[in-house]
């Protein structure tokens, strides 16, 4: 079964003075305001696309790790994912790196990269980003 999730942003002013705010409709979980110097300088405590971007590839590589180790018969105990989303004003979106840290008992070193790699390769953000060069670094714990 397909499931939509939804969030919205209202946005008043121009670009450079301007500012907004994002709401998680489907979770509830609240806003978040934005701007473009939160965006292309300091957070300064606002997000930003690319933070958001981040979340939700860190949230389903790991997701996507954790299911493939499983079915390999090595679940994971515990899986840490870090997702760096680079912005470059005028360019957009340079890269994402991705760091995973893994505790899976009865897995190598070799083992777990490679199931990181194909993690990567099949999570449906990394397929939606595929227009994007990301990165990995899987070790375990």
């Amino acid at each position: 079964m397909a499931t939509t999730r939804t969030a919205h942003t209202v946005w008043e002013g121009e670009l450079l003075k301007g500012s907004g705010t994002v709401t998680f409709d489907s979770s509830g979980i609240g806003s978040q305001p934005v701007s473009w110097p939160s965006r292309a300088e300091q957070a300064n405590g606002k997000t930003s696309p690319e933070e958001l971007i981040a979340a939700a590839h860190s949230s389903c590589f790991s997701m996507a790790l954790s299911h493939g180790l499983a079915g390999a018969g090595n679940p994971p105990t515990r899986l840490e994912t870090k997702a760096d989303v680079t912005f470059q004003p005028g360019e957009g979106i340079t890269g994402i790196h991705l760091t995973v840290r893994g505790e899976v008992p009865g897995l190598d070193a070799d083992g777990f990269a490679a199931a990181a790699e194909d993690a990567k390769k099949n999570c449906p953000v990394s397929q939606a980003l595929t227009g994007t060069t990301i990165t990995l670094t899987a070790e375990l714990a």
